[in-house]
Formats: C-alpha cells, structure tokens, sequence
C-alpha cells in the first residue's frame, strides 16, 4: 500500500492521513494519495526532525530517521538506523526496515528466513554498550552515578574533560535539558568525531546547548560559575587550577579514574592545593540476578569494578577547611609516602583532642 508522512514526519499509511494536518492537504476531488519529490520529502523529514534534548524521546509510530533496536532469538541486541527501503542483513536472514515504518514499538518481526525480531526504540544503557567506540565509554552505572553526584538538573551547566566516545555526554545533555550547557574538552581529534557522531545519532540532531571543543582543559576551560566538572581523564590533578577557577563556590567536582594510584594522587592534591571540602571515594557494583522458576540466585557474571568516583565541593574563595579531627591511619604518611605534601609540615595535622 502506498505510504506518505504526516505533519511529525512519521510515515503512515495513506487511508490514515488527518485531515488539514497532513503533508500537502488533501483537497476535496484530489487524489488521495499525493506524490512527493524525494528533494521534498526530505525537507519535511528535515524539519520534523527533532531539535531539543526533550524532542528526542520520541513515542508513536516509527519513522524514517528513527532508531530501532532489534533484538535477536539469542538476545543480541543490533541497534539500526531506519530508511525507507533500507534493509538490515544479518546471517539469520534479511529484515527489510519498510517491515517496520509506520509501526509501533514493541512488535514483533520476522527476518527472510523466518527469525523473529523484537523491534523498539533503545534506551541509553542499551545505545551505549553498542555505541562505535573511540575511547572506553563509561558504563552506564557509573554515568547515572555521576549525574546524582554532580546534582545536575534542568538548566545546570557542566563542563568534562575527556569526552571519550560520548556515552557520558548523552546523559549530561539529558539531565540539563534545553536550558542547560554542557562544555566537553577533547584532546584528541579521533575521539571527538566518534564522539560527535554517537550524540547526534542518539538525539536525532547535534543539540544546540552542547560545545565541543578540542583541547587541554588546562588551558581551554575560560567559562565560569559552572554547576560541576566532571574529569575523565589520565592526570585529573593537573587541571585543578583550571576546575577550582570555573567552579562557582559549592559546584561539584567528580573524578573519574581507574586505580588506586591516580585515586590518591587526585585526592591528596586537593588536600595540598586546598580550597575543596574533603574528598570522598566511591565505586559502583553492579549484580543482576538470574530467574527462572524456582532458581532464583545472582548471575555468575557482575559488572564489577569500571572506576572510583571521586567527589568534592568548591570552597568559597580565601576559605580553610578547620583541620580533621580524624588521625591517619599509623603509617599513611610515613618515610616512604612520597605523594602529594609528602613534607610533613605541608600536610594538614590532626587535631590534639581528635
């Protein structure tokens, strides 16, 4: 049956246009069906394509440009980008993505040689695992984590060092909404067009509110008053300076890194440089759960260890901290500490009656 696109650009078929909302206006005595140039087409399609982080939760019927994750009899999830007359191959046969236009979610399919699809639109956990990667991303346990950590909301604005392959980014984006901004700084050109291309695949569009720019934060962070700064990177401590200029007093500052060897540098750092509330570390265990029946137990497999999140607030300017009440632990900052204040006169001391 012939196929047009209504007013939202979704393809529909033709006994369902609506009335004066359709594409063309269908006249009374005109055909009804209305043939459109392809240059037309994809204008309309153009400008019905979302242009706000909220326009890209997309509902209703599936349209051209709309993704689509497929999941296989196994379970294996494919995430596909729909045309029209487009097609998927896979070797459990061929899936023609006209089967799904004009669909709802939540239908199943069947491939050329008889699979069966499950077709919806993905959710972001699942976006990110298959998302074409340029660096590691961070997982999805850890990105919800640091959304919370950072307080972020609608209308925050946030800055991250090391956008990776745009994984983190996504969720930034959707926690500030329209009204917010979020600043990314890559060093690496590689990274930030793989980057680029998961954020504008994911929302339909390349968000207004989003700046990219390829740099060291070190030297390329000039705006100020931000909400957070998130740091994914190798050497958090070296952009300090740069983070504590940017921050308004109280934002929040959360490090994200891989070992314990970064984790105490970053964390004594700040303790040295001053001007931070003290540091606090953390790291996300995930454990889902097998069920089936009676044999309800965890999953032999866990997602365990990614990275510390490390978190700290920004002082107001020419504040100290009162000294910790709380003594070291016998031997944290021995001879053979050699970390950040490893002179003992640089180190805050505890206080006699702690």
């Amino acid at each position: 049956m012939d196929r047009n696109l209504n007013s939202n650009g979704h393809v529909v078929k033709s006994e369902a246009l609506e009335g004066d909302r359709e594409l063309g206006k269908v006249l009374e005595g005109a055909p009804s069906v209305m043939v459109v140039e392809p240059s037309s087409v994809r204008r309309m399609q153009d400008a019905a394509r979302p242009r706000g982080i909220a326009d890209a939760r997309r509902r209703g019927l599936f349209s051209v440009g709309d993704l689509v994750q497929l999941t296989d009899p196994r379970g294996k999830m494919h995430t596909v980008t729909l045309e029209e007359g487009g097609a998927y191959h896979t070797h459990r046969g061929i899936l023609p993505h006209d089967d799904i236009l004009g669909r709802p979610e939540g239908i199943v399919v069947a491939s050329s040689n008889g699979n069966a699809f499950l077709a919806l639109r993905p959710i972001l956990d699942d976006f990110v695992l298959s998302m074409p990667r340029g660096a590691q991303v961070i997982y999805p346990k850890d990105a919800a984590r640091i959304v919370g950590l950072a307080n972020l909301g609608a209308g925050a604005r946030v800055a991250e060092a090391g956008v990776g392959s745009g994984a983190l980014t996504c969720s930034l984006l959707r926690a500030v909404g329209d009204d917010g901004r979020v600043y990314s700084y890559e060093r690496r050109p590689e990274f930030a067009e793989v980057a680029e291309g998961n954020v504008t695949r994911w929302f339909g569009h390349r968000p207004e509110n989003w700046i990219l720019t390829l740099g060291d934060m070190a030297t390329a962070l000039t705006v100020t008053d931000l909400d957070a700064v998130i740091l994914d990177m190798l050497a958090p401590w070296e952009v300090l300076d740069s983070v504590g200029r940017a921050l308004a007093p109280g934002g929040v500052m959360v490090g994200y890194v891989a070992t314990t060897t970064q984790l105490s540098r970053l964390v004594e750092s700040m303790r040295v440089i001053g001007g931070w509330t003290e540091p606090r570390a953390e790291e996300t265990l995930l454990r889902t759960w097998h069920l089936e029946g009676l044999a309800v137990r965890p999953d032999h497999r866990m997602n365990g260890h990614t990275a510390f999140l490390v978190t700290s607030r920004r002082l107001a300017p020419g504040t100290v901290l009162p000294p910790r009440k709380r003594r070291p632990a016998p031997g944290a900052y021995g001879d053979d500490y050699n970390g950040p204040g490893a002179v003992r006169d640089t180190l805050p001391e505890a206080d006699e009656n702690g």
